[in-house]
């Protein structure tokens, strides 16, 4: 069965019609939802499948799980002893959900370190991420980082490597081709 990737921006905690729609479709493909259980848009997300009865989901997280509202099945991750709470702590889960996953749903605030990781590392893996941006309410289907770059070229980025670098967050060193040389 094909699973999806969903996670997004704490920041953003509520789902408008474009959103819904997105799961709703997901939902008809009956892919499995791999979520996690942050607040903000991983239990908004959990919340509108537990609204819709959708059962085809598993939660994320790490050693507890600090929301899982439709009360799924687990997957708990575990870290050293007193690691820090932090992203990379919770980057931990994410990682193995861009693994385990065949693509990835993100919802972007324009500002969110984690889910540009989250993006990051689908595309690493050769899977196809749908990005939402918040700000522009628009998606960007992205199948290899040349697109994220146009992406974020779209959104007033204009330069992606200091942009990225800014946040902390790393895109792989890679061969990029521009597309007039591509075919």
């Amino acid at each position: 069965m094909v699973s999806v990737f969903v996670a997004g921006s704490r920041a953003l905690s509520r789902l408008n019609p474009q959103l819904r729609e997105r799961l709703d479709n997901i939902i008809r493909q009956n892919l499995t939802v791999l979520i996690g259980d942050a607040n903000g848009a991983d239990k908004a997300v959990q919340g509108y499948l537990a609204k819709r009865d959708y059962r085809q989901v598993v939660v994320y997280c790490m050693e507890v799980c600090r929301n899982n509202v439709g009360k799924w099945p687990i997957r708990s991750h575990t870290a050293e002893s007193g690691a820090k709470r932090d992203r990379h702590y919770y980057g931990i889960k994410d990682c193995a959900m861009a693994r385990d996953a065949g693509c990835g749903f993100m919802l972007w605030d324009g500002v969110s370190k984690g889910t540009l990781t989250n993006v990051i590392n689908l595309l690493d893996a050769d899977k196809k991420v749908l990005l939402y941006v918040a700000p522009k309410k628009q998606f960007f289907n992205l199948h290899t980082f040349e697109h994220l770059h146009q992406a974020l070229n779209a959104n007033g980025i204009q330069d992606v490597p200091r942009f990225l670098t800014s946040l902390g967050v790393k895109e792989p060193a890679r061969q990029h081709l521009p597309f007039a040389t591509l075919g």
